[in-house]
């Protein structure tokens, strides 16, 4: 049952969205538009909004391009998840995570279970830290954007969250980086 310290303010987070697909116009894209509702919904900011073909390199260089921007806290993309050919939204994450958040994945599949039984194992939802960024990948259904949204994310990204969160470690994502 999630908790949260009350005395503690809301920190907006600066969230860009990145729709992996080779057919979707922003105009068909309802997963995007799930993620955009919940994110401002929660009183959050939408830092950009993307949508890129299902291209390895495209992708992690998408990735890299709001990692480096200061304006970007997390980039939290939809699609190219699953055990397709096209399917390589998973490895361009990796190819720019500095760390993985393999719980992420676990807890995402934990929450997908309940939801579709069985099938959650044809998803490889991801998440990870990059240049003090953090990014995850789901699955391109707008159910699987709402139940990563409803049940892990709208908590690990509200300040006020208990016992801990990722927001309040932002300062500290970054800290191998610095000179002592």
């Amino acid at each position: 049952m999630p908790r949260f310290d009350e005395n503690k303010e809301f920190i907006p987070v600066r969230i860009a969205v990145l729709t992996v697909s080779d057919t979707r116009g922003l105009d068909q894209d309802k997963s995007g538009d799930t993620l955009v509702g919940r994110i401002e919904g929660a009183g959050h900011l939408l830092a950009d909004r993307k949508i890129i073909r299902d291209e390895r390199d495209e992708i992690a260089a998408q990735l890299r391009d709001w990692c480096a921007n200061p304006d970007v806290d997390v980039i939290i993309s939809t699609g190219g998840t699953g055990l397709t050919g096209r399917d390589v939204t998973v490895e361009a994450h990796r190819d720019v995570y500095e760390k993985e958040i393999e719980a992420f994945g676990t807890v995402f599949t934990m929450v997908s279970m309940q939801k579709i039984g069985t099938s959650a194992v044809q998803s490889r939802a991801t998440g990870g830290v990059a240049n003090g960024t953090y990014l995850f990948a789901l699955p391109g259904s707008t159910g699987a954007c709402k139940d990563a949204w409803d049940e892990i994310l709208q908590y690990q990204l509200d300040y006020r969250h208990l016992p801990c969160n990722f927001v309040e470690i932002f300062p500290r994502l970054d800290e191998h980086l610095r000179r002592k």
